[in-house]
């Protein structure tokens, strides 16, 4: 039996899904982006289109209005989609050729762009990049009245999405190909799921996620302050809460370091502009750069985006021997990168961010050991807060781009050295072209929080070509020179951004050992206070966090007090514990453990940080 023209377009649109995306969500929400494309058009006659991808949980359409939707053109657009599903519209596909994809598309100016595109064999229908040996077909899909420029794949026909399973969820603006340049177009974010439950689902778990939004509990916890108007946007005022949880992950991962072999480094916050041009940041990141400074009517310097050509320059000091490999240099570096204004969030996308940084120098028969040191020290770090789900990302070079440095057998060998240190973890772990460094392929975790939103955090990088750019060598066993490999690791990342991912997993309910106040001592009434003050002096002498509640409110307006800055334990103390010497234990939980012995107390909060327990008790 033979196969169809249409059968063929669409297995081979098959071939488009990205790598973990559901296939049959990704078709779902793909067709639903055309669905929703088609309501806009019948609510807005006349109204440009651009692209209308599925995206992470959902997909979104960008289009040229006449005016602002207001919420009722949305509930509009949404009931109308419903309707255009329920008729159970078949997904047709064919090909076209160019002078026929003008003519269908002659009234908008976007699908225009994007059909040139295709013809000169650049871009996709989506606008991005395509290699130099992919000419693409041109495709089209219909369904009703409504044809799109598209690539697909999608559903068979409309009816296999459930009416009741998409929600139109927000109006945004959005540049034309990103580009602040080009007009601003509205974009509007709509979800899909395979059923109503899931969708509900999906929809109580946003609802959790606003509850938990760390610029929310960061405000009313006092752990960090943004003061865009007169420091700038993406630069982080770290209040004395927040500095508590830097300075105890901080801590943690210096004694790991230590135990390990770092050596700890500090560097400067700007450089020469020819640092960078040696290393090769710069001009490739220059977009990313912070403008250079002019010094001394001559001399450009620029605000540091990495810290890696600095602990090379430590290393460079004098000559190695074979002997003194693998050298480890570690730093909580202060960097600084010019993220557009509107890409800036919170702290988990900033200016200004402190990564705790660090740059293995070893020879290449030690590489695999290294590398395995290093992502068992990241393994680690996730574990004692927590972050126990990922998935392993190795990121190599996109072949057709030419962002990146360093001649073929450089880059395979560096991913050779990943894949092989891999094989002794039994963790899966995809390959993916285009995300690797400029200068070297990664190994990256992308780490999975309560709430089951993945975030990229620690990330692992082999590199032979710093090395090579600044003539780096060791002189071997054979007394001869010797190029050492370089490996760049950060577990957390950066600060901001991690501890603004903790926030968001604990809902600010830290773990003791991470939480900026341990105890509260809350005396019932003023007669209590002395013996309050002597319990709160003695934990603070055994090296614990601790507070007194000296304010007039009464008790219970204390314990809520405590709870909502959520303060692991509060002690309370009235005539009796005062008499005995004790104190009543409450949890942020609401559990009330009763009345024991200051030292009892003691024990049990020493046994928990000790622990890194991230729980109030470790019964």
């Amino acid at each position: 039996m033979s196969t169809s023209r249409e059968e063929v377009l669409k297995a081979e649109a098959e071939k488009h899904i990205p790598p973990g995306y559901d296939p049959e969500l990704y078709k779902i929400r793909h067709s639903a982006a055309h669905i929703m494309a088609q309501a806009v058009m019948e609510r807005f006659p006349g109204a440009r289109i651009a692209i209308g991808p599925p995206v992470e949980d959902g997909f979104y359409y960008d289009f040229e209005l006449p005016r602002s939707p207001t919420e009722e053109d949305l509930a509009w657009i949404e009931e109308r989609m419903r309707e255009i599903i329920r008729g159970n519209h078949p997904f047709r596909v064919r090909e076209v050729s160019v002078e026929e994809a003008r003519e269908l598309f002659k009234d908008q100016p976007y699908k225009l762009e994007l059909i040139e595109g295709l013809a000169r064999g650049q871009y996709d229908e989506y606008g991005n990049k395509l290699p130099e040996d992919q000419r693409p077909r041109i495709t089209v899909y219909q369904h009703d009245t409504f044809v799109d420029l598209c690539r697909g794949p999608h559903v068979d026909h409309t009816g296999k999405i459930r009416p009741n399973a998409i929600k139109i969820m927000q109006v945004a603006g959005a540049y034309w190909r990103g580009d602040e340049k080009n007009p601003m177009l509205t974009r509007i974010y709509g979800t899909a799921w395979r059923t109503s439950k899931e969708l509900k689902a999906y929809l109580r778990r946003l609802e959790e996620a606003k509850k938990r939004d760390h610029r929310r509990l960061g405000r009313e916890l006092a752990i960090f302050a943004l003061e865009p108007e007169l420091v700038g946007p993406g630069l982080v005022l770290w209040q004395p809460n927040g500095a508590v949880i830097r300075d105890q992950l901080e801590r943690f991962l210096k004694d790991e370091q230590l135990k390990r072999g770092y050596q700890p480094v500090y560097t400067p916050h700007i450089a020469r502009v020819q640092l960078f041009q040696t290393s090769g940041h710069y001009p490739y990141y220059a977009d990313s750069m912070f403008p250079p400074l002019t010094v001394d009517e001559q001399e450009e310097y620029l605000l540091k985006p990495m810290n890696c050509p600095f602990h090379i320059l430590i290393y460079k000091q004098r000559l190695r021997s074979y002997r003194e490999l693998p050298i480890r240099y570690a730093e909580f570096g202060t960097v600084y990168r010019f993220e557009q204004s509107g890409e800036v969030l919170g702290m988990t996308r900033v200016r200004g961010f402190t990564q705790d940084d660090a740059h293995l120098f070893c020879r290449p028969d030690q590489l695999e050991a290294e590398f395995k040191s290093v992502i068992d020290l990241t393994l680690t770090v996730f574990r004692s807060v927590g972050l126990t789900g990922f998935r392993a990302r190795v990121g190599v070079r996109d072949p057709e781009s030419d962002k990146y440095v360093g001649d073929d057998e450089v880059w395979e060998q560096a991913t050779r050295a990943i894949l092989k240190a891999l094989d002794d973890y039994d963790f899966e772990y995809t390959v993916e072209e285009g995300e690797a460094a400029f200068y070297g392929p990664k190994l990256d975790f992308v780490v999975r929080d309560v709430l089951g939103r993945e975030w990229q955090l620690g990330t692992v990088q082999v590199d032979y070509n710093l090395p090579r750019r600044f003539d780096l060598s060791y002189i071997g066993e054979d007394n001869r020179p010797h190029r050492p490999v370089m490996i760049h690791r950060a577990p957390f990342g950066s600060f901001e951004r991690f501890v603004g991912i903790l926030i968001e997993h604990f809902n600010g309910a830290f773990p003791p050992w991470l939480a900026p106040v341990q105890a509260v001592l809350i005396p019932i009434a003023d007669r209590h206070l002395e013996y309050a003050r002597r319990v709160a002096a003695r934990l603070f002498e055994a090296g614990f966090r601790v507070r007194v509640d000296e304010s007039d409110k009464r008790m219970n307006a204390k314990i809520r007090e405590a709870q909502l800055q959520k303060i692991p334990y509060m002690l309370v103390v009235g005539d009796r514990e005062v008499e005995g010497e004790n104190v009543a234990v409450r949890l942020r939980t609401g559990e009330n453990l009763g009345p024991m012995s200051v030292g009892a107390f003691e024990a049990l909060l020493g046994e928990v940080v000790a622990a890194r327990a991230l729980t109030l008790s470790l019964q």
